[in-house]
């Protein structure tokens, strides 16, 4: 398999998607490809609109995006996709458009023949088993929380370490720490804000400046860092 997944569209003061796209183009490689996009995580603009911004994007690395939604037949779309793009938004309302079009194991099938899969936020808890470590509202019943299953642990993009000032509510931690309690045998990863794991084959490894912060039950947080082994998360 082979998986980009983003921890975040944007870092702040940049335009949408800038930090990642190189990583993209290089994920995606020289020759033009023109992904399948999946926006059903959007829910205050339209699809549309998303298509757009991440198009324009896109284009600058040479290759292109289009929309799921502009096809009849969503399970052709995903049977015929030469990469897929899932992006960020609300990961309960884009799992439950995913499963009333009846495409997510169809993804993951894909995936696990070969096409390249690139996910950032709700896209990339869309790749883990269950959509359970996301950080969004729940706003719509997605109907199941098991998802792609792409990978055999858990991604909590967006990590924070930071519990703000006057505040009395559950660091982030605190709720991976809930998480890992009733499931101890899965891990979790704090993927932070400007970073992303990339899978290739069997080869997992962390890109960009920030070290990740990994979870499971009965041991102690590490922070993992750029050149380290991630191998042991694949192991199921």
């Amino acid at each position: 398999m082979r998986l980009l997944l983003i921890s975040n569209s944007t870092n702040p003061g940049e335009a949408y998607l800038d930090y990642p796209k190189y990583n993209i183009k290089e994920f995606l490689g020289e020759k033009p490809i023109e992904a399948l996009f999946i926006p059903y995580a959007a829910v205050t603009f339209s699809y549309d609109e998303y298509e757009k911004k991440v198009n324009e994007r896109f284009k600058e690395i040479g290759h292109s995006v289009v929309s799921i939604h502009h096809y009849d037949d969503p399970v052709k779309a995903v049977e015929e996709a030469e990469a897929i793009v899932v992006g960020g938004g609300n990961t309960w309302k884009l799992v439950r458009m995913l499963r009333d079009n009846k495409i997510i194991e169809l993804i993951s099938k894909r995936v696990k023949q070969g096409v390249p899969y690139i996910g950032w936020s709700a896209g990339s808890n869309v790749a883990c088993p269950t959509l359970r470590t996301t950080n969004d509202m729940p706003i719509i019943d997605p109907k199941g929380f098991d998802v792609a299953n792409l990978v055999p642990f858990q991604i909590n993009p967006h990590y924070l370490d930071t519990h703000p000032e006057n505040h009395g509510g559950e660091t982030r931690e605190d709720r991976i720490r809930e998480f890992i309690t009733e499931n101890q045998d899965i891990y979790v990863v704090g993927l932070r804000e400007g970073s992303m794991l990339n899978l290739e084959g069997d080869d997992l490894k962390l890109i960009g400046k920030k070290t990740a912060r990994i979870f499971k039950y009965g041991e102690e947080p590490r922070e993992l860092k750029i050149g380290d082994d991630f191998s042991f998360l694949l192991k199921k």
